[in-house]
């Protein structure tokens, strides 16, 4: 049995600024694709029966700068849709919304049309990834390349958890991290690691 590995993007605007990322699809900066380049040695050597990105140039952009190649890209791997509070800051939500919480409270519908999902339906895409990823993971390692709230949930519902306890997993741009196995069940073998 694989181990499934999980790839944040590497840094753009937004996410150094933390502004909630979604649909808008924002370049890497050049920190961000220098972090990309410093995951091929981590990756370098590895065989992979699946690699998966998620449809955003951000994702894409960083399977490539890492080495990756013969990556598919999973519409289900986009980030949550964050809908009124695409760009806007968590600092700038609580001025109107002071108990706000994403992992509870989800993103809201927004003015352009642009949905808002809450936790369940980010990890009900979670978890028809995980479906996919079953089939592979029997043949050796999955690699997944996506964003950071969405691999958070993923990661929750790969351990067994509900989607909205994807906010104990803190997940860091440019950075490599492990699911694994042990004694048959899922566990975090390696977290928010760098070269």
């Amino acid at each position: 049995m694989g181990d499934l590995l999980l790839v944040r993007h590497g840094e753009t605007e937004w996410s150094r600024s933390g502004q909630h990322t979604s649909f808008t699809d924002l370049p890497l900066t050049p920190n961000g694709e220098e972090q990309a380049k410093s995951l091929a040695p981590l990756l370098a050597g590895r065989s992979f029966a699946l690699v998966l990105t998620s449809p955003l140039g951000r994702a894409v952009r960083t399977a490539e700068l890492a080495g990756l190649t013969g990556a598919v890209r999973d519409a289900d791997l986009h980030e949550w849709y964050y809908g009124a509070y695409e760009g806007v800051t968590s600092e700038e939500i609580h001025r109107t919304r002071p108990d706000w919480d994403l992992w509870t409270d989800g993103g809201p519908p927004g003015p352009d049309g642009k949905p808002g999902e809450s936790a369940e339906e980010v990890g009900e895409r979670a978890d028809r990834v995980l479906s996919r990823v079953a089939d592979a993971l029997p043949e050796g390692d999955v690699l997944l390349v996506a964003h950071g709230h969405f691999l958070r949930v993923l990661t929750a519902r790969r351990l067994g958890l509900p989607p909205s306890e994807g906010r104990l997993f803190r997940l860091e741009t440019g950075t490599v991290s492990r699911l694994s196995t042990e004694h048959g069940r899922p566990v975090i073998a390696e977290w928010n690691v760098r070269a």
